[in-house]
């Protein structure tokens, strides 16, 4: 079992995250949300998926996109520091990244798949890490943060952007039916 990270572990922004993470076994956390998001969203027309709740948010598709490059950045950054990676690793501009994704294009159905083999990938690479890879710090996301850390910040990710999903975008009064 991968116990919570320390507020020591990760940069205090990181808080909004790992706050979010329930308490128990983070694999089974990270499995069960993940189908969780898919089951929220997999019945979703492309209309709806190209909704946005505000003019300069972004469209559930651009959301569903943006949730695979960040789980993608961080379980690099988490192998890098488990790995023992030395150098310092950059902060990523999500906005350029759904700017030139251009994830619209796509089907909600094709996001979601790629979305789901993401997550899987993550899964199996935390199923081989042991306590000494999961305590080690390296200098990522803009400060030193363990691998435990980037573990629950990933998990913490998708809970955060859940939520939104959800209520601000599912739940609004305008989303399409």
């Amino acid at each position: 079992m991968i116990n919570k990270p320390t507020i020591d572990e990760y940069n205090t922004y990181f808080s909004k995250y790992v706050d979010l993470v329930p308490e128990g076994d983070i694999f089974e956390t990270l499995q069960q949300q993940n189908n969780e998001t898919i089951n929220l969203l997999k019945n979703l027309s492309e209309t709806q998926g190209l909704y946005k709740y505000a003019p300069n948010k972004w469209s559930i598709k651009e959301v569903i996109g943006h949730l695979s490059d960040t789980e993608r950045i961080l379980s690099f950054t988490l192998l890098c520091i488990a790995r023992g990676e030395a150098m310092s690793l950059h902060i990523y501009d999500k906005d350029a990244y759904i700017k030139n994704a251009d994830f619209n294009r796509q089907s909600v159905k094709e996001l979601l798949e790629d979305f789901s083999v993401v997550r899987q990938s993550t899964l199996q690479f935390i199923k081989t890490l042991t306590s000494e890879d999961l305590e080690r710090k390296g200098t990522a996301l803009g400060s030193e943060v363990t691998a435990r850390a980037l573990v629950f910040i990933l998990a913490g990710h998708e809970l955060h952007h859940f939520k939104i999903l959800k209520e601000a975008y599912i739940g609004a009064e305008d989303f399409p039916l």
